[in-house]
């Protein structure tokens, strides 16, 4: 099915996407449209066929049917030095026996620029990448971070049209990890260069991309935003796979609320008819905490008592494992702030309220018992 972008100049289209390796469908009828100047992050667990698009994009690998049209032109076919991208790769890729000005140089060279042409250009990119200084040097000499600048500094050297990164700070440690994102998404945002993004990080798709594209078994699962995705996951493996989530063997009942154990909750609206078997799932953050009488008040009907069994501290917030016989043998999790936890007086063992809040509480099929 073709998935629509927002209004806006279309860029790059892939349109019915198949790739084969021998009889291993990787990539399965594959359409997606990407604007001008977005910033697209492919995401999914290892094996879900991110990486087979993006090298079919960049004709790395040659998808088996199907087009790939970039700026108006049909490049389906086209080798990759004859198509308009720059590519980041997780091991940077630079030339060890070459100099930084000279590695970022290579693509500019038979581009018909004069030498002096290459040098400002070489000492602008230095510049955009905040390493000005380290032209003279090789890359042995630079940590993982810097050299990975350089990598991208060489990529948009010739300026072009689209930049794929293949998974670019995969191999940085967590900090710099988090560094860089921000620095390349503020490159990207000043560049105005579509980018397409190969990653496995949850956090590093959420906090980067304009839209995520979330990939399984090479299909693609759903498209949306970061807000989008995260909030409003359009299926169980969605919801499962980005962030934590909580999941509770239900049946739809009268209304479509939610039985779960003992008791019914109001929930999101969804598809399933009476009597239906659902997973009922929720955010550990959504969950909200009540002082034990809040139920004898007249308390919101998507409340239940229950046990703090465990409290581990996080630093920003306590994650509490809660327990309830009436909910039969699930157990919740929820993220409670320092606040909550002083203002409550929770602690291990105590007996509290907690509220399900029925815009957060959704419903999903039951995932298919695997062979």
């Amino acid at each position: 099915m073709l998935q629509k972008t927002p209004p806006g100049e279309m860029y790059l289209s892939i349109q019915n996407v198949w790739k084969a390796f021998g009889s291993f469908l990787a990539l399965k009828d594959i359409s997606l449209e990407i604007n001008e100047g977005e910033f697209i992050c492919f995401l999914g667990p290892s094996g879900c066929g991110k990486t087979t698009l993006l090298r079919a994009i960049a004709g790395l690998d040659l998808q088996t049917k199907g087009t790939v049209m970039q700026d108006g032109k049909d490049v389906s076919n086209l080798p990759p030095s004859e198509r308009d991208f720059g590519i980041v790769f997780q091991s940077y890729a630079l030339f060890p026996n070459l100099t930084i000005e000279k590695n970022i140089a290579f693509g500019l060279e038979n581009t018909g620029r004069s030498k002096s042409e290459i040098s400002v250009r070489v000492n602008e990119l230095l510049n955009l990448v905040g390493l000005p200084d380290q032209g003279k040097k090789y890359p042995a000499q630079l940590s993982g971070g810097q050299q990975q600048r350089i990598a991208l500094a060489r990529a948009i050297a010739t300026k072009p049209g689209l930049l794929l990164l293949d998974e670019p700070l995969s191999a940085l440690d967590a900090k710099v990890r988090v560094h860089l994102r921000h620095e390349i998404k503020e490159l990207q945002r000043k560049l105005g260069v579509t980018t397409v993004m190969v990653t496995h990080d949850q956090e590093e798709a959420l906090a980067m991309a304009d839209r995520i594209v979330v990939m399984n078994h090479g299909v693609i699962e759903q498209v949306g935003s970061p807000t989008e995705i995260y909030r409003a996951p359009a299926n169980l493996f969605v919801a499962d796979f980005i962030g934590e989530m909580n999941q509770v063997k239900s049946q739809v009942t009268k209304g479509g609320r939610l039985s779960i154990g003992e008791k019914t909750f109001a929930c999101l609206s969804h598809k399933f008819n009476d009597g239906t078997p659902v997973i009922a799932a929720i955010r550990p953050e959504d969950i909200i905490p009540h002082e034990p009488g809040y139920l004898d008040t007249g308390g919101n009907r998507n409340c239940i008592e229950v046990t703090l069994d465990e409290m581990e501290f996080l630093g920003s917030f306590w994650r509490c494992r809660l327990s309830n016989k009436r909910f039969g043998s699930s157990e919740l999790i929820a993220d409670f702030s320092i606040n909550a936890v002083r203002r409550l007086g929770l602690e291990e063992g105590c007996s509290m309220v907690i509220e399900l809040p029925e815009n957060r509480l959704m419903a999903f099929d039951v995932p298919e018992a695997k062979a």
